[in-house]
């Protein structure tokens, strides 16, 4: 994972392979279709191309090595966009707090970074149905100092807290009483980490798959993982569900994205996809777990 997510515009990849970075263009559409939908999933077949916003955050959208995009929902994308008749995709890296931003702003057409649907989210965008439902946890130091195990603990215990920027843990932390000042944002997993390797947080609180991820990363440098564990604010259970999500105008293309996801989850072809990324079985969304759920709160 890279050091900065702050770029608005800092790259751009084909998933397909490692390429040389380049310049997205906006997806102009003809107003009128744009208004009652079809205008981008229409061109974006006619092109053979579209973009996807992505955050650069492992296991979710990142770029390895190679400078290939990889991850849960860019693997998703590949295969799903490729059903849509849709077989080049592009994309670009964006802090996690400007991905609904550059979306509305035509930067890209999709977001594709494991985004969790909120209802305040959904007041800005329209997220497909989950591919994913989450629980949180926290990474701490080995022997877990401050003796954290669920989402009250921090409060309680007056310890600091670690999130990235935009993310749906700073809401959590704060809902369950963490003083504002113990809270403290990062970019992405590295400088986080980098906070709580230096002391300056008592812990991380991401995913339990994020954490794992970065864990594997710093196998044997004193950290561990604890276990997962449900947020509860104002008397509700806070589960991650992570979706794709499209500007409000694209009916048709969230509807088509949603009978091809539907389509892998009864033919058992969705978890082999996320697998390789930490996903297991307890992740996979229910019948109940749609976007209207999670968009109500």
């Amino acid at each position: 994972m890279t050091s900065s997510r702050r770029d608005f515009l800092r790259s751009a990849v084909l998933l397909s392979a490692a390429v040389p970075l380049v310049a997205a263009g906006c997806s102009t559409t003809d107003p009128e279709k744009e208004r009652t939908g079809g205008g981008t999933l229409e061109k974006a077949r006619e092109a053979g191309t579209i973009t996807v916003g992505f955050a650069n955050e492992a296991p979710y959208g990142f770029t390895d090595q190679s400078g290939k995009l990889t991850g849960e929902a860019p693997e998703l994308a590949r295969v799903i966009f490729k059903e849509l008749g849709i077989d080049e995709i592009k994309g670009v890296q964006v802090d996690f707090g400007g991905l609904i931003g550059g979306l509305n702003a035509k930067r890209f057409d999709a977001i594709a970074a494991g985004m969790f649907i909120t209802p305040e989210r959904c007041a800005s965008a329209a997220f497909a149905n989950p591919e994913y439902v989450a629980k949180s946890a926290f990474m701490v130091k080995e022997g877990n100092p401050k003796g954290l195990k669920g989402a009250k603990d921090p409060a309680e215990k007056d310890a600091k807290v670690g999130v990235l920027t935009g993310a749906v843990e700073a809401d959590y932390a704060e809902k369950t009483g963490v003083p504002k000042g113990n809270i403290k944002t990062f970019a992405d997993q590295a400088s986080a980490f980098e906070g709580l390797k230096s002391g300056r947080i008592d812990a991380i609180w991401l995913t339990r798959i994020s954490l794992a991820d970065l864990l594997s990363k710093h196998e044997g440098e004193g950290f561990e993982v604890t276990e997962a564990f449900t947020p509860v604010i104002d008397g509700k259970e806070q589960f991650g569900a992570g979706a794709f999500a499209f500007r409000k105008a694209d009916t048709d293309l969230v509807n088509a994205w949603n009978e091809q996801l539907e389509k892998l989850k009864q033919e058992n072809r969705l978890l082999p996809i996320l697998q390789p990324f930490g996903f297991t079985e307890a992740e996979m969304p229910g019948q109940d777990d749609t976007a209207a759920k999670f968009c109500q709160g």
